[in-house]
């Protein structure tokens, strides 16, 4: 495993915890920590960019440029995931599961349409 790839391992998995962490500490009423959640969830959200941008500089790539195709890729994977999340809202939390199946399963195809979107299909 070369050194960056471990880096960016130890780092995003950091970043991941604390994101989630803080989520669920601002998401739960029982854990009455929603100004500490946010906190941790932007900790989170920060070190998950410095991670991008340690991982880059060590790859010896250049910087990301923002373009239209970049921003309109990235909506859409948040669209995807957040239709996925209203999916299985609507099964575990309203107990809606014929619904919430179909809708996750959308958010499941838009999220797997990314693939051949970005990478192309040969």
């Amino acid at each position: 495993m070369k050194k960056s790839s471990f880096v960016a391992m130890i780092l995003g998995t950091v970043s991941g915890v604390l994101f989630a962490l803080g989520m669920c500490m601002a998401l739960l009423p029982e854990w009455n920590s929603f100004k500490e959640g946010i906190v941790f969830g932007a900790v989170g959200l920060v070190l998950g960019l410095v991670t991008l941008l340690v991982w880059r500089k060590m790859e010896n790539k250049a910087p990301i440029k923002l373009s239209a195709k970049n921003v309109l890729l990235t909506v859409f994977g948040v669209a995807g995931a957040l239709v996925l999340g209203v999916g299985m809202c609507f099964c575990m939390v309203w107990e809606n599961f014929v619904v919430g199946t179909i809708i996750g399963l959308v958010g499941i195809v838009m999220l797997l349409s990314l693939i051949p979107i970005i990478k192309g299909i040969k």
